[in-house]
């Protein structure tokens, strides 16, 4: 049986542990993949140490996927798919979100293909990013009303 290793000695985890000791909310090891659940006032910060430190190289963006938890608090959950090409690692970000608020700071800056990731939670599950350049709707026409891919979209689609 192989020994996991300790989480704590990963060079992304210690880096950020010595960077923002209060980013990391908890770790998940699962089947050899490592999500980092942070703080969600800690995404900038922790996104911009993961790809420009040139120990990790955390470089490309490869996607952004939005969760409802609906009827759970946080409700919603964002993953952010990360990959080191020069070291061939991945790594999943994971921000929680409050359903009254859904805001979080946009990662555009760090990783230009962000833009269309979120836009597309934007639209479908109405989260706000903040600083983002151009947050409009990318799927749905402009007068959509409602996010479609939230728990409490009525079904017979918007009235």
């Amino acid at each position: 049986m192989k020994e996991s290793p300790n989480l704590e000695q990963l060079p992304a985890i210690a880096g950020i542990r010595a960077r923002h000791p209060e980013a990391i909310a908890s770790l998940i090891s699962f089947r050899g993949e490592l999500t980092i659940v942070l703080q969600r006032e800690y995404l900038r910060a922790v996104a911009e140490f993961l790809a420009t430190d040139s120990e990790l190289a955390f470089t490309f963006l490869s996607d952004i996927t939005c969760v409802d938890r609906f009827p759970i608090e946080p409700r919603f959950e964002l993953n952010y798919q990360l990959l080191s090409f020069r070291h061939r690692e991945t790594l999943c970000l994971r921000v929680r979100i409050a359903g009254e608020s859904p805001l979080v700071e946009s990662v555009v800056p760090i990783w230009p293909t962000a833009n269309w990731h979120e836009r597309e939670s934007f639209d479908l599950f109405g989260i706000r990013f903040e600083g983002h350049p151009d947050l409009r709707r990318i799927l749905l026409p402009d007068g959509w009303e409602g996010h479609p891919l939230r728990k409490d979209y009525p079904t017979e689609g918007p009235r």
